[in-house]
């Protein structure tokens, strides 16, 4: 059966991302791989993911991939986080200097505040009902 394992993340710097999604957000970091000539294979897991789920932290390379660094979604949220704890995750991350965009707020489909990554990407951190 297909399922979708990873996500690709233009970022400018491997250990800027790497540091902030292991400590800023609590990923961890599967896969640090040197593939020569600068690049990497960088994969980040959020907790609990499922092994083949990540992100791929790529870094960007020529101007348009600089470009695109932290507008890969053209300013939509464009990353779901969801947890099993709104209030606990929240205030880790809040603590860790994550820039919430908005305070959280109650919906019919759970818990959610909008957070922006450290290149300007938006994420939900949400906690489904």
């Amino acid at each position: 059966m297909p399922s979708l394992a990873l996500v690709t993340l233009v970022v400018a710097d491997y250990d800027e991302a790497i540091a902030f999604y292991t400590d800023a957000l609590g990923f961890r970091l599967a896969e640090d791989a040197d593939r020569g000539g600068g690049r990497r294979w960088v994969v980040v897991r959020p907790p609990g993911a499922a092994e083949g789920t990540g992100l791929l932290l790529a870094r960007a390379e020529g101007g348009a991939q600089r470009a695109s660094i932290g507008a890969q979604t053209g300013g939509r949220v464009g990353f779901f986080l969801h947890t099993d704890d709104f209030a606990r995750d929240h205030a880790r991350m809040t603590a860790a200097g994550v820039a919430f965009l908005e305070e959280p707020r109650h919906e019919p489909y759970g818990t959610v505040a909008v957070f922006e990554d450290l290149y300007g990407n938006r994420w939900d951190l949400m906690q489904p009902r």
